[in-house]
């Protein structure tokens, strides 16, 4: 039998059409990590802030999941960075205290450029690296300062950043404090910036996206603010948008208002270049927010950064990707900045069984459907004597200076209602959880001078919301098991 001409064509159109379908279908997605430093809680329009100025991120967040319960491993920036990157509780490497100059015992056996993640652990990088991606790294790195901690040696093909904790964002016009500070590209220094070092990282970020997409070659870009980090640098036209705050308060606004434009900038980029729809975007912060620092807002929660209470564990939290997860909706378990590199990879067409070592889980089958429950039955956090674990809607704190307590998260976030003289059998087996997660540890490489253990305490007993005088009824927040 003959075929006409017509339906001959009429056929390889749809062949054509329908290859170029799987093609798209198997490509694999995007990958951008928008990463703020030292935001608080509540300094978003997305998260209930009224006087912040977050068009861009509050647009994410309607188009993807916003997380309620969404954690890092750690109230501090370099611990937290370190299990962001791993995916392991930076604890089983020994990256347990913070990892800023001057602050380490006299005793501790490793100076400020030794800081680093153990080459021995895989970074986020080097895993999407072995599926296939181009990386890259903008911004604040603080996960070592030695050459063999660099970016572009632990799985980054570009970084265009510092390696240090913090520096200003505008240019330094003499020699900065560390040589840390300075700018990079790859290992060269930089003549130092023009403008606005956040508006900066992200058109640097774009650069890279659109080379990337000119190869057709899926990326991963990592893009760690070090706004609203301390030095308190604002660009004036920003600060102009604040005429009703003063002080610090309308300084980390327009910090703010400078972070969300940048990533504006990126998720407008994705979309000029007709990558939206194949792009994971995801949008979070290191730990809570410093409030005697930079001024940053926690609310509801008590504390702040560099103590175990909500304040400084809980942060914002944003995942979206078309097609695939959900949009405009707010997830309620918690979840962990450790869950990313499980996630990414999972995104990436990687198989996360043989990733047994993990602290992590792929967030994707629970956000998905395909899963039920939590995604973690248990959470953890150290410092030194001072510990807290998550344990269903259970959380207990171990504290240096005083007795355990015991919160009902979800009936008391603000953490006002210590439950642990009504409930001293939970207390003990919290307890000893705690204990048998830490003897999987290895001991940590450096230690703060004790002096700093002071200063954490004092500061979460300053940003602590005060007990209030609220009935205890057992039967609401004593389900069975403990694990609801």
């Amino acid at each position: 039998m003959k075929l006409s001409l017509s339906k001959l064509f009429k056929g390889l159109s749809l062949l054509v059409v329908l290859l170029s379908f799987n093609a798209v279908a198997a490509k694999k997605p995007n990958i951008v990590l928008l990463f703020s430093d030292d935001a608080g809680y509540a300094d978003f329009g997305f998260q209930g802030s009224k006087v912040m100025l977050t068009p861009n991120l509050d647009k994410l967040a309607a188009q993807g999941v916003r997380f309620e319960q969404g954690y890092v491993s750690d109230p501090t920036c370099g611990p937290s960075r370190a299990g962001l990157i791993t995916g392991r509780y930076q604890q089983r490497f020994g990256f347990e205290e913070n990892n800023v100059p001057g602050y380490m015992s006299e005793n501790s056996a490793v100076d400020e450029r030794e800081m680093g993640v153990p080459l021995s652990e895989k970074t986020m990088g080097q895993y999407l690296k072995q599926q296939g991606y181009a990386t890259a790294f903008y911004g604040k790195w603080h996960l070592g300062g030695a050459d063999k901690f660099h970016p572009t040696k632990r799985g980054f093909d570009e970084f265009y950043g510092f390696r240090g904790g913090a520096r200003s964002y505008f240019p330094y016009s003499q020699a900065p404090p560390s040589d840390l500070d300075w700018l990079e590209r790859g290992f060269r220094y930089l003549k130092e910036h023009e403008g606005y070092l956040t508006d900066v990282l992200a058109d640097e970020a774009n650069d890279f996206i659109e080379r990337q997409v000119k190869q057709d070659k899926p990326f991963f870009a990592f893009v760690s603010f070090n706004a609203v980090h301390t030095p308190m640098d604002a660009d004036p036209a920003d600060l102009a948008k604040f005429p009703e705050l003063t002080g610090k308060r309308k300084t980390v606004a327009a910090m703010t208002l400078a972070l969300d434009r940048a990533s504006g900038k990126i998720i407008d980029k994705l979309k000029e270049l007709g990558i939206e729809d194949n792009t994971l975007v995801v949008f979070t912060n290191d730990n809570g927010g410093p409030t005697d620092k930079n001024a940053s807002d926690n609310f509801p929660l008590s504390g702040s950064k560099s103590n175990h209470l909500e304040g400084g564990i809980r942060v914002p939290y944003v995942i979206k990707w078309p097609g695939k997860v959900k949009a405009g909706r707010a997830y309620p378990y918690p979840v962990s900045t450790l869950d990313l590199l499980p996630t990414f990879y999972a995104a990436a067409g990687g198989d996360t069984k043989p990733l047994e070592k993990l602290d992590g889980v792929d967030l994707l089958p629970y956000l998905q459907g395909e899963k039920e429950g939590r995604p973690h039955d248990v959470l953890y956090w150290k410092k030194d004597t001072r510990a807290a674990i998550r344990m269903g809607d259970w959380k207990l704190i171990r504290f240096p200076d005083r007795p355990a307590e015991l919160y009902h998260v979800p009936s008391d976030e603000k953490e006002v209602q210590n439950l642990a003289y009504k409930e001293p059998e939970l207390l003990r087996e919290m307890y000893k959880k705690i204990f048998e997660w830490e003897s999987t540890l290895e001991r940590p490489r450096w230690l703060l001078k004790r002096k700093f253990e002071n200063y954490d305490i004092e500061r979460m007993d300053q940003y602590r919301t005060q007990p209030a005088d609220v009935p205890y009824d057992s039967e609401k927040v004593l389900p069975r098991p403990y694990l609801n």
